[in-house]
């Protein structure tokens, strides 16, 4: 028998857990909370024993000892820029989570939640690479203005756990690699891996790289400071116009690849095809933009995210940067896993569990 982890993974109106013992998984469930029991709570933090209980139950209900579990993982939160890897839930960890100084979202319950129930048993609990992890090299700070410095938000669980599944698959060290990975979800970011660090990043979240099926990517500085002081929106509006209601939504009223497919394709739509390839157009100018950080230097580039399943996109891509490295591609993302591989890294003694 391997080790024993309990993975949590907050959203959120649901909470995703899973065991696994080593890298298989034992089970899993997606609990769901009603929208009217979420709203009764007046921040994220104050939502923690109503969740802890709840998949407290659901593991009595699947008759799951808690006693034999060796970790406990949570999803990483809004925390303070930090290097990617595992790190060891701290007590400062759990005072900006608890104080959310960088924001109030649901992945923030994940290490509060692990904590405690760690404790309670007496296994360690970790969180792994949350979107917040700063590898960024200086140069790639600067943006033009100095206030208004780049910033490193991306898909880091995933970004991490696919590069360091390939190294494996080829036998090589991640730290002896130079990668390009692309996830490709709700949102976009395209990564720059050298050497074991993500040195530059379009910001998956607000203002850098191609549009995604919701959100705007970066969009003409001019336009956007008109629309901003046209009266025509507050500025929560304004935001949710970038991230949210962008993107594939804004063009074509959906934020489902395979309804744009579908559009395209089968309906012949020539404005959803259009839209499609601009967003193929955009993804490849990014890998451009970071096989020049990598100076052309690439051993690999890896597409990832839900939008890696469509077959159009994958293979309209690859003629456009396959001239640049080898292509490989795992669809989908599977966040519990890669939790899970982030703490059997530390347990095996792989890696050593960072300190916050």
């Amino acid at each position: 028998m391997g080790f024993k982890s309990l993975i949590i993974n907050p959203g959120s109106t649901s909470t995703k857990i899973g065991v696994f013992d080593d890298e298989e998984l034992l089970f899993e469930e997606t609990l769901r909370h009603a929208t009217e029991i979420i709203a009764q709570y007046d921040s994220i933090v104050a939502q923690k024993d109503f969740r802890k209980e709840v998949i407290t139950e659901v593991l009595k209900e699947k008759n799951f000892d808690i006693n034999t579990l060796d970790v406990v993982v949570g999803r990483g939160g809004l925390l303070k820029p930090i290097p990617g890897g595992t790190y060891a839930i701290s007590d400062e960890l759990i005072k900006d989570l608890v104080e959310a100084k960088r924001g109030e979202h649901a992945s923030n319950l994940g290490g509060l939640i692990a904590k405690e129930m760690g404790d309670e048993l007496g296994v360690p609990s970790y969180i792994v690479d949350p979107v917040v992890v700063d590898e960024l090299q200086d140069v790639a700070r600067l943006s033009g203005h100095p206030e208004l410095p780049r910033t490193s938000i991306f898909h880091a669980l995933n970004q991490k756990a696919v590069a360091k599944r390939y190294a494996k698959e080829k036998g090589v060290k991640y730290e002896d690699l130079n990668l390009i990975v692309v996830h490709m979800g709700g949102g976009v970011s395209v990564g720059a891996h050298s050497k074991g660090k993500v040195i530059d990043v379009f910001n998956a979240l607000d203002g850098d790289g191609a549009f995604s099926p919701e959100r705007a990517g970066a969009v003409p500085s001019g336009a956007l400071i008109k629309m901003c002081f046209s009266g025509k929106y507050t500025e929560k509006e304004v935001v949710k116009q970038l991230v949210g209601k962008a993107g594939f939504n804004a063009y074509l009223g959906t934020n489902d690849m395979r309804d744009v497919q579908d559009l395209a394709f089968e309906k012949n739509d020539e404005k959803a095809k259009l839209v499609l390839d601009a967003f193929i157009y955009q993804v490849a100018k990014d890998i451009g933009a970071q096989s020049t950080v990598l100076g052309g230097k690439i051993d690999q580039i890896i597409f990832t995210g839900g939008i890696a399943y469509s077959k159009y996109t994958i293979e309209e891509l690859t003629k456009k940067v396959g001239f640049l490295a080898g292509i490989t591609v795992y669809a989908g993302e599977d966040e519990l896993l890669a939790l899970a591989q982030g703490a059997l890294r530390v347990l095996n003694k792989e890696e050593e569990a960072k300190v916050y």
